[in-house]
């Protein structure tokens, strides 16, 4: 059966997992935070929709570029040889395709808003397509530091916007996210360390091996929470809400530790599904400060 017999709404189906919705959501909730710190979104309504419409594009147009052009190695991985592209269900002339215009469409959005915001914007999809995926992802586990970067763009892009430049709370900002990178993907790269190795990926694991990354993952969550203590107080956080940053970075704190003293498979899932608690929760704190 041609695709032009298929029904609209399952040929639609076939896109929606290169979307990564959990992933792209967490994106634009941190771009979403930095805006809704320094705004308010009740007033600022039709910017707060036109930063959560424009980043989720750009966002997705990016992560479909980057599952377009890592279709090789997706197929030698058990964890994602059913995706769309390497499985067939996508050709990847689409997702290409669909990966540009969607890109596009979110920058030029962007821009359209703002060329400070629109530019930070184009700078997290360039570092994370065209540095971190094509550039250095095969070659080297220090990519990372790339996807971190890329990563931190949405939350600075958003604060920037709602401040008007980048200030010192911006970049803060943006390196709460940097350093909370290593936590959420070397916590993965060690659950996932048997596909990784047969796809040909280096990753921290297994270039300088487990101790090591659990303790980076310790340190950079430390810094993480460090970094976001700052903003916080940069942002004004009231106690009420210092209290429960306190106990979300503690927490947070308290399972890396563990990690790292007493390693296992359950105790490096359970920070790696914290991780992601733990980045919404403290957005959410943020988004409540206006």
């Amino acid at each position: 059966m041609s695709h032009l017999q298929v029904p609209l709404t399952r040929r639609f189906r076939r896109f929606l997992p290169l979307f990564k919705s959990l992933q792209t959501g967490l994106l634009v909730l941190t771009g979403l935070a930095g805006f809704m710190s320094t705004r308010c979104p009740f007033i600022n309504w039709q910017t707060t929709l036109a930063v959560g419409g424009s980043l989720t594009l750009a966002v997705t147009g990016s992560t479909i570029l980057n599952m377009w052009y890592d279709r090789d190695i997706d197929a030698k991985m058990g964890r994602t040889a059913a995706r769309p592209i390497p499985s067939g269900e996508v050709s990847p002339a689409e997702a290409l395709a669909l990966g540009l215009i969607l890109s596009a469409a979110g920058v030029a959005w962007a821009l359209s808003m703002d060329i400070l915001y629109g530019v930070i914007v184009f700078a997290g999809l360039f570092f994370d397509v065209a540095i971190y995926t094509i550039w250095l992802k095969r070659r080297t586990p220090w990519s990372i530091l790339w996807g971190g970067l890329a990563g931190g763009m949405p939350v600075l892009a958003g604060h920037a916007l709602g401040s008007g430049r980048i200030d010192w709370v911006g970049i803060v900002l943006a390196l709460s996210v940097v350093f909370w990178i290593p936590t959420h993907i070397m916590t993965f790269s060690m659950r996932y360390h048997d596909d990784y190795q047969r796809a040909g990926i280096p990753t921290f694991p297994s270039v300088y091996g487990f101790a090591t990354t659990r303790t980076i993952v310790a340190v950079s969550s430390m810094l993480a929470g460090g970094m976001m203590a700052l903003a916080a107080w940069g942002v004004g956080l009231t106690l009420g809400y210092w209290r429960l940053l306190a106990v979300l970075t503690g927490g947070l704190l308290l399972l890396a530790v563990f990690s790292l003293m007493r390693p296992s498979e359950r105790a490096n899932f359970g920070l790696f599904k914290y991780a992601s608690l733990y980045m919404v929760g403290v957005m959410l704190l943020l988004m409540l400060v206006v």
